[in-house]
C-alpha cells in the first residue's frame, strides 16, 4: 500500500521520531564529512547535501523512512567529474542539471524500475551492507583507521583493502578509542534490552545518544587525567568552525553558469542522474522491506524529490545526493515511524554547522562506529541466511552472489552481478507461460477475486503489487492460487506484505492455496 496512509500521524509519533532522528544525525555527521573529503570537495559540501536531504527532501520524498544525503557510491563520480570539468564550480552546474533530469524521470514514471529488483538481490544488498558496516567499522572502533568514516569500497584510499585494514588495525590499536568503543557498544546493547524499552522515561532516550554523550565525557576525563589514553584529533569528528556568513562563504563554492556551453557538463550530469536514481530506487526498495508497517513508497515521487534536492544542493554548493541505505537502515533500526525523523536529522546537521561545531568535534569516531556495528548486525543476522537457504538455490544463490560481489567491489557493481544471476534463475523458471488473473465483483458485498495462473513469475511482481496497492477500501479480497503449480517467492512475499497491512484499509484478505512466507523485519 502507499506510504501516505493517514494512520501514521506525525505528532503522534514524535516520541519515536525525534530520538531516531538524533541517532541518524550522529551517524550521518561523520559520513557527510568523510564523503566530502574522499570526493576532493569542500568539507562543508557534504553537510550542505545532508541538510538539504533532511530539511527539504524528507517532506517531498515518496518514503516515510528513507534518509537522503551524499552517498559513498558517488565519490568516484564526483572525483572524476571535477577532474573532467576542471573545477568544482562547473561540477555543481552538472549536479543541478542532473537534478532536473531526475525530475523528468519522475514525471515519466521511471520509478517503477524499482519493483523489478528481485527480493533475493535486495536482501543480499542489505546483508552485504551489514557485513561491510561491521568490517569497515572495526578499524575505527579500534582507533586505528585514518581513512574517511563511511568509505564502503573493497580497495581503500590508503592502499589496503577491507580485510588487510582489519589486520593492520589490530597491530595499531589506540587503547583509549577501543575502551570508549567498548563502553559505547555496551550502552547501546543494554539500552536495547526489553526492560529499558518498557520504561516510558528511559525509552525516550536513544541508546546511541547516551553512548555519544558518555564517550565525550570519557575522552575529556582522559585528556585531563590520563593523556596517554586521550583520542587523537584524527579519530574525532572534525567540522569547520563557522563564526559568521563570511566564514561560510569562504568554505563553500557556487556553480559556474559559464560552463553551460561545455558538452562534458551534460555527460557528467547524465551519469550522476542515472547512478543516483538507481541507488535511490535500490535504497527505497530495501527500506520498504525493513519497514515494520510494510508501507509501499511512491518511487516516482521519490525521483522528483531527489531531483529537486539535487537542484537545491547544487545551487547551494553541495554534493549530489541519493536515498542512502546506511542512514535509512539506521533510521528503521532506531525505531523511526515517519519522515519527521529524517527532518530532525537534517535540522541537527544544520545546527551542528552554525551552533554546535565545537561540541561535535569532541565526538570520538569509535563511539559512532559502535552505533554502526549494531546496525550492521541487525542487517546481516544469521537468521536471514538460514531463511534464504531454506528457500532453495534459486533464491539463495542470487542472494549470496550479491553479498560477495558487493563485498569485493562496490554497491552498484555488486547489484548488477546479483541481478544478472537472479535474472538467469527467473528466466530458467519462467520460460513456459505468462500469468493472468481474473477479477470478480459482487454487488451484495464487494468481493474481488484475483485468480493466479499456472505459473506466476517474478516478472509479474510489479503488476500484482500495483493491483494490490489500488484495491478499494472496505473490500473482501480473495487471492486464489489453486490452479498455480508455481508462484515465485518474490510474488508470495509481496502478497504477504499486502496481507499484513491490509487491515489498515479495512480490507479482508482470504488466501487459497497460497504458501505463507515471512517478511523481513528489523525488530
Amino acid at each position: 500500500m502507499r506510504e501516505s496512509n493517514n494512520n501514521f500521524g506525525y505528532l503522534a509519533n514524535l516520541s519515536k521520531d525525534i530520538p531516531s532522528g538524533l541517532v541518524v544525525f550522529f551517524v550521518a555527521l561523520p559520513l557527510c564529512l568523510g564523503i566530502s573529503l574522499a570526493s576532493g570537495a569542500p568539507l562543508l559540501s557534504g553537510l550542505v547535501t545532508g541538510i538539504v536531504g533532511g530539511v527539504l527532501v524528507s517532506w517531498l520524498s515518496g518514503s516515510q523512512l528513507a534518509v537522503s544525503g551524499p552517498a559513498a557510491g558517488l565519490t568516484v563520480i564526483v572525483l572524476n567529474g571535477v577532474e573532467t570539468l576542471g573545477s568544482f564550480e562547473a561540477f555543481l552546474l552538472a549536479v543541478v542539471i542532473a537534478g532536473f533530469l531526475q525530475l523528468i524521470l519522475g514525471f515519466l514514471k521511471a520509478g517503477v524500475i524499482g519493483l523489478y529488483f528481485p527480493s533475493s538481490v535486495i536482501k543480499g544488498m542489505l546483508a552485504a551492507i551489514g557485513l561491510i558496516l561491521i568490517l569497515k567499522q572495526i578499524p575505527h572502533f579500534l582507533g586505528a583507521d585514518d581513512d574517511f568514516f563511511g568509505e564502503m569500497e573493497f580497495f581503500q584510499p590508503d592502499g589496503r583493502n577491507t580485510f588487510s585494514e582489519i589486520g593492520y588495525a589490530f597491530s595499531a590499536i589506540q587503547v583509549g578509542a577501543l575502551f570508549i568503543g567498548i563502553i559505547s557498544l555496551a550502552v547501546i546493547l543494554l539500552w536495547d534490552n526489553p526492560k529499558i524499552k518498557s520504561n516510558k522515561v528511559l525509552a525516550l532516550i536513544p541508546g546511541a545518544l547516551l553512548a555519544v554523550v558518555l564517550s565525550i565525557v570519557l575522552n575529556e576525563v582522559f585528556i585531563a587525567f590520563v593523556p596517554g589514553l586521550a583520542i587523537t584529533s584524527s579519530h574525532l569528528v572534525s567540522i569547520p568552525i563557522i563564526n559568521g556568513f563570511s566564514d561560510l562563504g569562504n568554505e563553500l563554492q557556487f556553480l559556474d553558469l559559464g560552463s553551460l556551453t561545455n558538452p562534458s557538463v551534460y555527460i557528467v550530469a547524465f551519469t550522476i542522474a542515472i547512478v543516483a536514481s538507481l541507488e535511490t530506487l535500490l535504497s527505497i526498495e530495501a527500506i520498504d522491506k525493513l519497514d515494520p508497517h510494510k508501507r509501499r513508497s511512491d518511487t516516482n515521487r521519490e525521483l522528483k524529490a531527489q531531483g529537486i534536492g539535487n537542484m537545491v544542493a547544487g545551487l547551494a554548493g553541495g554534493l549530489p545526493m541519493t536515498a542512502v541505505i546506511v542512514r535509512g537502515s539506521t533510521n528503521v533500526a532506531a525505531g523511526a515511524q515517519t519522515r519527521v525523523s529524517s527532518f530532525v536529522h537534517g535540522t541537527f546537521l544544520a545546527l551542528s554547522v552554525f551552533l554546535l561545531a565545537g561540541l561535535m568535534n569532541k565526538i570520538p569516531l569509535s563511539a559512532l562506529a559502535a552505533v554502526l556495528l549494531v546496525v550492521g548486525f541487525k542487517l546481516t543476522k544469521p537468521a536471514l541466511y538460514k531463511s534464504q537457504l531454506k528457500l532453495g538455490s534459486e533464491q539463495f544463490i542470487p542472494f549470496i552472489v550479491t553479498i560477495l560481489a558487493i563485498l569485493f567491489t562496490d554497491l552498484l557493481i555488486g547489484i548488477c552481478v546479483g541481478l544478472a544471476v537472479g535474472i538467469f534463475y527467473i528466466l530458467k523458471a519462467n520460460y513456459k507461460s505468462p500469468y493472468f488473473f481474473h477479477k470478480e465483483e459482487h454487488r451484495e458485498r464487494e468481493v474481488i477475486r484475483i485468480k493466479l495462473s499456472e505459473h506466476v513469475s517474478f516478472l509479474n511482481k510489479a503488476s500484482i503489487v500495483l493491483t494490490l496497492d489500488h484495491l478499494p477500501q472496505n473490500s473482501h479480497v480473495i487471492i486464489d492460487g489453486e490452479n498455480s503449480e508455481y508462484i515465485d517467492y518474490d510474488v508470495l512475499e509481496a502478497i504477504m506484505e499486502f496481507k499484513k497491512t491490509a487491515h489498515e484499509r479495512n480490507i479482508e484478505v482470504e488466501l487459497i492455496n497460497i504458501k505463507e512466507v515471512s517478511v523481513m523485519d528489523l525488530h
